[in-house]
């Protein structure tokens, strides 16, 4: 047995897949060669990974034994081979697009003439004309991939498709040059091009909705790596800045980051201060300050100031780096609803060909005088009335729908996967920051600010800082503020508080401030027009001997109770000075619809939980407010995901919703992911379901979106499945023994096509369908 330290693991593209059993063939036939240990086939990435000893097979082979099965196995090297793929990948979905619209194109036609025009001698011609194209040229795929699963024993939807469109194209150009063949047996030649072509043109639109599905899959991936920059300034041994691409940096470089730059690489500050925003990996929304000494991260941005920074990490082992190899893993292909359909379908065609092969011979054994006749046109009605149409439609039609309804609704949903799997949520992990919370610090309450001067004189000082919680002030304080609603901890917004907007109207050209000082990790010192003030925290106010009257006090305690951040406004302590003069209260505000949502969640019996990255003491009092009894703090990316982890081995089906590129991770994890739209690209791209707007009611609204889906999924299942079990025996003559009747092909292409348009009809009766 080969050690598993000599395997060697290799990530694979391949292309060529289009369903789930493409992923079970391209499995097994690598898994069939010698010295493969361990495959794992990836739909959503169309990746294999495999784990194989290299003394008894190479990579040669493997690509070898996945084409022969009619699929590609791209060996080149990694970014080659990526690059090759995302380029087959545009290039399919542009020829099925090409190809959609122009079996539309010409179906729409030539169901004009076979329906109008049916008994004119001119008739099959036309029909055989414009059917042609669509059968042979726009699905000719089908044809081909079926093909190549005969080979190799085995069948999926394109061989159900191939056989049954096939048939009746063939049996229907064999009418048009023979017509005497029937009409001298006394029975009138009928064609089929029209159901031949409308099926090839339902099926290429399931395809094509399918293929757009997928195709934003990778696109998570690329806009990770995008917030790492292409090129970085390096000092070299003088000590003088160089442009050099990324993957020239190595360990113990030094580079330089200037403000408003990506940072490149894990690493320290070696000198300068600057804020840095973290919430690309954080998800907090308050940029960090850094200063010697301080931990940087690959992806975060530097804002106002300039750093030196000594490289620590580079390449795959970066925070970044990792972030992004786990999403990658994560994204796997789950079963979606249209495998159920190629599972039938494995067993369905070998069935139907079965009868309707028994058919015939059984009318040529037992049938008399017109034996062959009867027999031939029963096995062709059999493989007509069997036609995959109504199986087809069933899934796309009723996601169209549901897809359709949940846009109305603000829902915006990206595969069947996710509806299959919503009804099933049993619990829900949300996100604090951006989720719960509006993502962004506000000015919620305030003391003092109802005099002019000193709402005048805080604007001034707090308009020279780079910090955030200076920047909250500022939009407060500006001549246009918003209205100051109910805090997060219950607060209501304080009797001291004037309009701002009026005090504001005074001459302000008259306020200099002078000595302007940023005491790190406390506030500001400045003067103006003589007068020194001081904004910060209570420790800068006490390292000042300034004490806080009684009834700030008491504010302060209500605010802290409610992990508000406050900050102080005073005079410094001189004989004439007044002391503290304002106060203000910041938090980031919770959305007003949370408390509601999360009460409608639990009354369904989903169980809630929320994760920050934030403190113990704010976690607390937001999950408090909003009623979730189950709430972890100080959590990092990894641990979301391992969280989520954690839960589905419990048993849990797991909801992830979260706005920030530190969820990814937990999102591509977790059984359905949710993205609230005002969140990050990356976290939409990588979650299967998008909320447009904040409102968290539209989370219950998705969860009953998906059960009355998948509910009308398998009503359209179950009836297409009823027709052909009903349908089949009669074409296949059950009945003639007992009243004579044998089906007509014809009939049998009617029949068909109502079983389609009743499915359709079916699907969109979810438009008039409540989500409460």
């Amino acid at each position: 047995m080969t050690p598993d330290d000599m395997l060697l693991e290799r990530s694979y593209p391949v292309t060529g897949m289009t369903c789930a059993s493409c992923v079970y063939t391209v499995e097994k036939a690598l898994r069939e060669q010698p010295g493969v240990k361990a495959v794992a086939v990836n739909l959503a990435t169309n990746t294999a990974q495999v784990s194989f000893d290299p003394a008894n097979t190479n990579e040669a082979a493997l690509q070898k034994a996945v084409q022969d099965r009619g699929y590609d196995l791209l060996i080149e090297a990694d970014h080659d081979a990526t690059a090759d793929l995302e380029a087959l990948q545009h290039e399919r979905m542009t020829a099925l697009k090409r190809r959609l619209f122009a079996s539309i194109a010409l179906s729409i036609p030539l169901m004009i003439v076979g329906m109008v025009y049916m008994h004119a001698a001119w008739s099959p011609w036309v029909q055989w004309l414009l059917a042609t194209p669509v059968v042979l040229v726009f699905g000719r795929q089908f044809f081909i991939n079926a093909w190549k699963q005969a080979k190799h024993r085995s069948a999926n939807m394109d061989t159900l498709v191939a056989l049954s469109t096939g048939v009746a194209y063939v049996f229907s150009v064999f009418n048009t040059l023979y017509p005497a063949f029937w009409t001298d047996r006394g029975l009138e030649p009928h064609v089929y091009f029209e159901a031949a072509a409308v099926v090839i043109t339902f099926i290429l639109l399931g395809k094509f909705l399918e293929e757009r599905a997928k195709a934003g899959t990778s696109t998570a991936i690329k806009k990770l790596m995008g917030l790492r920059p292409d090129t970085v300034m390096r000092e070299d041994a003088q000590g003088q800045a160089i442009e050099v691409p990324i993957a020239e940096v190595a360990i113990g470089d030094v580079l330089r980051v200037r403000p408003g730059e990506s940072i490149a690489v894990d690493g320290r500050v070696l000198d300068g201060e600057s804020y840095v925003d973290e919430s690309m990996i954080s998800g907090e929304p308050m940029p960090v300050l850094k200063k010697e000494g301080g931990t940087l991260l690959a992806g975060t941005i530097n804002q106002k100031g300039a750093l030196r920074m000594k490289a620590e990490k580079v390449g795959a082992a970066t925070v970044l780096a990792r972030i992004v190899k786990a999403v990658q893993d994560a994204q796997g292909s789950k079963a979606p609803v249209q495998k159920l359909v190629d599972r039938i379908a494995a067993v369905f065609v070998p069935v139907v060909i079965g009868i309707a092969v028994l058919s015939a011979v059984v009318w040529w054994v037992l049938g008399g005088e017109h034996a062959f006749t009867q027999g031939l046109l029963a096995m062709v009605t059999v493989l007509v009335i069997a036609c995959p149409c109504a199986l087809g439609l069933a899934t796309p039609t009723a996601i169209m729908a549901g897809m359709g309804k949940g846009a109305e609704n603000g829902i915006l949903i990206k595969d069947a996967e996710s509806l299959e799997r919503a009804r099933n949520i049993t619990a829900i992990v949300l996100d604090k920051t951006g989720t719960i919370t509006e993502g962004k610090p506000e000015v919620v309450d305030a003391m003092g600010l109802d005099d002019a001067e000193v709402a005048a004189a805080l604007l001034a000082i707090e308009s020279r800082s780079e910090h955030p919680l200076a920047e909250a002030v500022v939009r407060y304080l500006s001549p246009h503020p918003q209205p100051l609603s109910q805090g997060e901890g219950g607060s209501a917004p304080s009797a001291h508080i004037a309009p701002v907007a009026s005090t504001l109207r005074v001459d302000q050209h008259g306020i200099v401030v002078r000595h302007f000082e940023d005491i790190t990790g406390k506030g500001i010192k400045a003067t103006i027009n003589g007068t020194t003030w001081f904004v910060g925290n209570r420790r800068l106010l006490e390292e000042h001997g300034i004490s806080i009257p009684a009834e700030y006090r008491q504010k302060e305690h209500r605010w802290s109770d409610a992990a508000h951040t406050v900050i102080w406004f005073a005079e410094a302590s001189t004989e004439r000075s007044r002391g503290v003069r304002a106060a203000i209260a910041i938090a980031d505000r919770i959305k007003p619809s949370a408390k509601e949502a999360i009460a409608r969640l639990k009354k369904e019996h989903v169980k809630v939980y929320m994760q920050t990255g934030d403190n113990q003491r704010t976690a607390q009092a937001v999950a408090r407010e909003v009623g979730i009894e189950h709430f972890r703090s100080e959590v990092l990316p990894k641990d979301k995901a391992a969280f989520v982890k954690g839960l589905q081995q419990q048993g849990e089906v797991v909801a992830m919703v979260g706005d920030g590129i530190n969820d990814s991770e937990a999102l591509a994890l977790a059984d359905v992911s949710i993205a609230m739209g005002k969140g990050s690209d990356i976290a939409m791209d990588v979650a299967r379901m998008t909320l447009i707007s904040t409102d968290l009611n539209t989370i219950p609204r998705a969860i009953t979106l998906s059960r009355k889906t998948v509910s009308f999924i398998r009503q359209n299942l179950f009836w297409a499945f009823i027709y052909n079990v009903i349908g089949i025996p009669i074409a296949a003559g059950i009945l003639y023994p007992i009243n004579g009747y044998l089906l007509n092909p014809m009939i049998a292409g009617a029949a068909m096509a109502f079983s389609s348009v009743s499915v359709v009809s079916n699907s969109l009766r979810l438009k008039w369908v409540k989500l409460g």
